[in-house]
């Protein structure tokens, strides 16, 4: 054995070089024509260019892919020896043994399937190390995160100057000489405290509430932090004015943060700063993720293409790039930078492994698309037993010490926003009673906790007669689910549509707030009607206070489908958390002001 090795290294050794044969006049021989040609070096060769960069050199498309990507029109015989072709394998020296017979065995005459479906409009360049398209993306990102940097160096320098100003004015003296270092400081430590609690990391950033948690609990910590060195150090610092810079800062990081979130979003809304993904899946779920992901462009995932099973059968409205086995030519193929996993038997955790490590060559993100249906990371906690990773799912939090922040937090606000609107609401019940006969509230029986009816208030909208009016109007219902909604529903009064259009109608609701039977942020307070013809998963949203404003009002409200406005409300009653009632909140500003699925 150890005689056959050495002898087999002493050929390799002494074998005579390969000399690589010259490309361009034999390319155009055969047919290929380059959009911007450019001088070729001599024995240049596809065996001098990477590999990664040609595509499968085995793998046919099944007659069953109806979706897959078209090859062009090529001579379907292999060139002659020395023919510069890009697909063939590198011939040997005349005269000299034949080499790579593995390659020539293998050997296809389709194109590489990057150069098939990459326009030559679009020429793919590999950075060493790193898929291309992740380049483009990380290069956004890192701009992104700059601008957060910026901005929360502005809200600690604007914060700390406010309240040195508010305090002391423009005079500096020898007392507030020490304040005035404290507000030079606070930009640097808010920056080094939001860092400290990973506010800058990309995975929390761009959607979720998981950046504003951060925020705000580097806030916490920082109020926390000077407290204890102020005691420690004994040192004489005003309680006021602590607990007035730092919250001012943390307030003013945030709302900047939402407003560079914002315009994130409108940009993935026009097309932009999208990340390239391939879906990997069977038929249905693959089906089922690309039109929610068209739904919701905000998360800036845009499906270029898909990996089904051998044998699927159907049309799906995506390019098929192959089977669970082609999913890196496929992210080669497609230039995509994200390969999203959903759950399916085949890809069990060793080939997901195995995927995992050809994917990190190219820096390409792999996401596993969870079974759990709706349920936030803030739940779920990876645990070790014997080895294997355990997926423990925590209980929602529906009861307890938070709940009554919750509650604090609700009736404050209603009591703080009925001060704010109250010339607001005055003018409004002015016009409501002069413009139509009735009464200026409208009161009609909702269904809220646990199953216990309430009455709501709302500034009336419609004639008085409108009740009596829906049997004869309910065929004309453009809502999918149990609701009844009407674009032009001839009930509604010409103040009323200006009222639903901004509504302003639910502002009395406050009043439903401030007594406990409603929250702030919620599901959508249902009809008894309604909930006797609910289905046993739906009822899930009776499990919380109905709110006057939430997910399903932010998302599109009339807009939406039945289906997607329950799961909507579900994913809030799994998810509730302080930091998702106070995004939806904001929201909620931008989603007036749209007036969109507002009728």
């Amino acid at each position: 054995m150890r005689g056959d090795l050495s002898e087999g290294r002493d050929r390799a050794l002494t074998e005579p070089t390969v000399t690589l044969p010259v490309i361009g006049a034999q390319r155009r021989e055969y047919g290929y024509t380059d959009p911007d040609p450019t001088p070729v070096p001599e024995n240049y060769a596809p065996a001098n260019h990477p590999p990664a960069n040609h595509g499968p050199r085995t793998h046919r498309p099944s007659p069953r892919s109806r979706n897959r990507i078209p090859a062009p029109s090529i001579p379907t015989s292999p060139p002659p020896a020395g023919a510069g072709d890009l697909n063939h394998p590198p011939l040997a020296a005349e005269g000299g043994p034949a080499r790579n017979r593995a390659v020539e065995r293998l050997w296809t005459p389709e194109p590489s399937r990057s150069m098939a479906v990459r326009p030559p409009s679009r020429p793919f360049v590999r950075v060493r190390g790193r898929h291309a398209a992740m380049s483009r993306r990380q290069r956004w990102e890192r701009s992104y995160v700059r601008a957060l940097v910026l901005s929360d160096l502005f809200a600690g320098v604007a914060a700390g100057a406010a309240m040195f100003g508010l305090r002391f004015g423009d005079v500096v003296t020898p007392y507030n000489r020490w304040y005035l270092l404290l507000s030079a400081l606070l930009p640097v430590v808010l920056l080094v405290v939001l860092a400290v609690s990973r506010a800058y990391e990309r995975r929390f950033l761009f959607v979720g509430t998981d950046e504003y948690q951060r925020v705000f609990r580097g806030g916490v910590g920082l109020i926390a932090g000077v407290a204890v060195l102020s005691y420690a150090l004994d040192l004489d610092l005003a309680r006021s004015y602590v607990l007035a810079a730092i919250p001012t800062a943390v307030i003013t990081a945030g709302v900047l943060r939402f407003a560079l979130r914002k315009r994130l979003h409108n940009a993935r809304a026009r097309g932009e700063r999208l990340r390239r993904v391939i879906v990997v899946g069977h038929e249905l779920s693959v089906i089922g993720i690309a039109r929610q992901l068209r739904r919701e462009r905000y998360h800036g995932l845009e499906v270029v293409g898909c990996c089904l099973p051998p044998d699927y059968d159907g049309l799906v409205d995506l390019p098929v790039y192959g089977t669970f086995d082609d999913v890196a030519t496929a992210v080669d193929a497609a230039d995509a930078d994200t390969v999203v996993v959903l759950s399916c038997p085949e890809l069990d955790g060793v080939v997901l492994r195995r995927l995992a490590w050809r994917l990190e060559r190219d820096e390409v993100d792999l996401v596993v698309a969870s079974a759990l249906i709706d349920v936030a990371g803030a739940r779920t906690t990876i645990r070790p037993f014997d080895g294997l990773p355990m997926l423990h799912v925590e209980h929602p939090r529906l009861h307890g010490g938070i709940r009554l922040v919750k509650e604090l937090v609700d009736r404050l606000g209603a009591l703080l926003l009925l001060a704010l609107f109250s010339p607001l609401l005055l003018g409004v019940a002015l016009c409501v009673r002069l413009t139509s006969r009735g009464p200026v509230l409208f009161r009609q029986v909702r269904v809220g906790r646990d199953g216990r009816e309430f009455r709501i208030f709302k500034f009336r909208s419609m004639y008085v007669d409108a009740e009596a009016r829906l049997a004869e109007l309910r065929h004309l219902n453009e809502h999918d689910g149990v609701l009844f909604k009407m674009r032009d529903d001839p009930r509604v009064t010409p103040v009323g549509r200006w009222l639903r259009r901004f509504s302003v109608d639910e502002l009395p609701q406050l009043l439903n707030v401030l007594t406990g039977q409603m929250s702030l942020v919620g599901p959508r307070p249902p009809l008894p009607s309604e909930v006797a013809a609910y289905a046993d998963d739906v009822r899930r949203r009776l499990a919380v206070k109905p709110g006057m404003t939430g997910l399903w009002q932010v998302s599109g409200r009339s807009d939406l489908s039945w289906e997607e406005a329950v799961r909507l409300d579900l994913r809030y009653v799994e998810n509730w958390s302080l930091s998702l009632d106070l995004v939806i909140l904001l929201r909620t500003m931008t989603a007036v002001v749209r007036s969109s699925g507002a009728y």
